[in-house]
């Protein structure tokens, strides 16, 4: 085995990505549903990879350049992805919600620094793990670090800033399982700890909203919408304009009109006449409700030969901001296009006639290109799907993260400022809000942002783990993991509960959405999905997408103070 590590001593690209591999696997294993997920697996593998090559003499470590270099694309990725949510948190129902994220993470970081301090004297650094791990922010050990690289944490004496990381590194690994597991069990069984009725709750939400439960729904024939053809027979139907029958019945629109070999379109100013074929479109139920107002239906594919189009649209008007979806019912593109499915932060919301629309949601619809470009021309823009990556958008925008975060204010003794880390995230939430607002320049798809996050923050957090490992044996005993996890359990557990008290009874929030409104305060998506889950509604994911992306913000940043109060 000394072989074996001397080869990965020499070869830091191998050991790397070796890590990273064996990190995606091992995260991959779970028992009934909980794992560790890559992330926290890569701290686990590379710090036991590095412990275990100690034992023979042999020292793995990687250089800081490429642990920075990976932190801070990671950074810049969660920057766009919460732009748009981060600044409409701050508008109407937004702040209820925004409260709530801000109260369960200032509780998390006030247990965190309680708990590694007064009350259990851990070692220098372990603080800033406990954040990360209970709060199951993985990025948060980024800024933990980043504390101690500028000075704000001061490293004591008879110490080493390797061990520090160690602790840091240690202190991550011990409180994160509990820290995903108890959120999840914590928002899922919330409302029967507080004898409150969840599935109810959830029914009435949807009752009174025209919500309809999607989760767990597979693919079925029923279509809410439909396009059929018929040849003109009714006598009192030929001789009206398109413009008089859609007067007289505005639930239908007719979208072709084809007339012996003619394609005719569907100006309004055409008037229909015996014989002609109108491929009419509408909701199922009324087409099959009056089968005698045209006449009788065909199979005629040059009628129905109608373009159709799927596209995204990203809602910009504020005219539109918390409109229901059936005010849509109004437009003269209704019945010719559906929407399928409403992204609000890049998660789903549920979809019902009263969903209310916000600015900088995303609609995904189907339906006539006509109809599609209406729509997008009222709500805001038409995006189309493209796998580019605007390279100059990005490298700009990293610049101009990486020049806020040299921007130092003097407190005391020592300077305090964003840093790069925190830079970037203001950077990327800046561009991400720009870009949404005008046409679409700076292309970064999800595929792309994605890869910045998760790459990033793995690969990260394998080099931590990995340049930890060499010093754990020195640092662990059994009396201190005890400690740290009684100091994560507790960080992790209480403020979900305060959260949940102050959403029910204060803000009186349908327990349904609290839920979700809890688990989006803890910015994890599991404990939503879980919640969803045990209701059998997808309700709880209407109060997710604020907090998720106010506490991301918030419990990233804590990292730096995590540290910085525990001295």
């Amino acid at each position: 085995m000394q072989g074996l590590f001397q080869f990965l001593a020499d070869n830091p690209y191998i050991l790397l990505f070796l890590t990273v591999g064996l990190a995606v696997l091992v995260g991959k294993f779970s028992v009934k549903g909980y794992g560790l997920g890559m992330v926290a697996a890569a701290v686990v593998v590379g710090a036991a990879l590095a412990t275990w090559a100690s034992t023979y003499g042999v020292k793995l470590q990687l250089d800081n350049f490429a642990k920075s270099l990976f932190y801070y694309l990671f950074m810049y990725g969660v920057g766009l992805r919460v732009g748009p949510a981060f600044f409409n948190s701050l508008k109407k129902d937004g702040i209820t919600f925004t409260i709530l994220a801000v109260i369960c993470s200032f509780l998390g970081l006030g247990l965190v620094v309680l708990m590694s301090g007064p009350v259990f004297h851990l070692p220098p650094g372990a603080a800033g793990g406990v954040l990360a791990g209970s709060q199951t922010m993985s990025a948060a050990i980024g800024t933990a670090e980043m504390a101690m690289e500028q000075g704000a944490y001061k490293v004591p004496a008879g110490t080493t800033p390797e061990a520090v990381s160690a602790m840091i590194a240690l202190g991550y690994g011990v409180t994160y399982i509990w820290g995903t597991v108890g959120i999840i069990l914590v928002c899922k069984y919330l409302p029967r700890w507080w004898g409150v009725d969840a599935k109810k709750a959830a029914r009435d939400y949807e009752a009174a909203h025209g919500v309809a439960n999607v989760d767990d729904t597979g693919l079925t024939g029923y279509r809410p919408g439909g396009l059929r053809a018929y040849r003109v027979e009714n006598p009192s139907t030929a001789g009206q304009s398109i413009a008089q029958f859609r007067s007289t019945y505005p639930q239908y629109r007719i979208v072709n009109v084809v007339r012996g070999d003619e394609v005719l379109g569907a100006s309004t100013d055409i008037v229909l006449r015996q014989g002609d074929v109108v491929a009419l479109g509408g909701r199922l139920e009324d087409l099959t409700s009056n089968l005698g107002l045209m006449g009788p239906e065909l199979p005629d594919s040059k009628a129905l030969n109608i373009a159709l189009d799927q596209a995204e649209i990203l809602v910009t008007e504020k005219s539109m901001d918390e409109k229901p979806l059936r005010s849509l019912a109004q437009t003269d593109f209704a019945g010719q296009l559906g929407v399928s499915r409403i992204e609000r932060s890049g998660e789903a919301i549920p979809l019902g006639a009263d969903t209310l629309i916000k600015r900088f949601d995303v609609l995904y619809v189907t339906g006539l290109k006509s109809a599609v470009e209406k729509a997008g021309a009222l709500l805001g823009k038409v995006a189309r799907q493209s796998t580019s990556t605007d390279l100059l958008t990005l490298s700009a925008g990293m610049v101009l993260g990486l020049l806020i975060g040299k921007i130092n204010v003097p407190v005391g003794s020592f300077s305090v400022g964003l840093g790069n880390a925190g830079g970037l995230l203001l950077s990327g939430i800046l561009v991400s809000s720009i870009v949404s607002r005008l046409r679409f320049f700076g292309s970064t798809p999800n595929a792309a942002r994605n890869i910045l996050e998760d790459l990033g923050l793995v690969t990260f957090i394998a080099i931590v783990g990995i340049n930890a490992g060499a010093t754990l044996l020195e640092q662990l005993t059994g009396s201190i993991a005890i400690k740290i996890f009684l100091a994560g359990f507790v960080a992790s557990t209480i403020p979900p509960f305060i959260t949940w008290a102050i959403g029910y009874h204060i803000f009186k929030i349908n327990p349904a959405v609290l839920m979700g409104g809890v688990a989006g305060s803890r910015s994890h998506s599991g404990p939503a999905r879980e919640a969803a889950k045990e209701i059998g509604s997808s309700v709880p994911w209407v109060g997710f997408p604020v907090g998720y992306a106010v506490s991301g913000v918030l419990y990233t940043v804590f990292g730096y103070f995590a540290m910085v109060l525990s001295q």
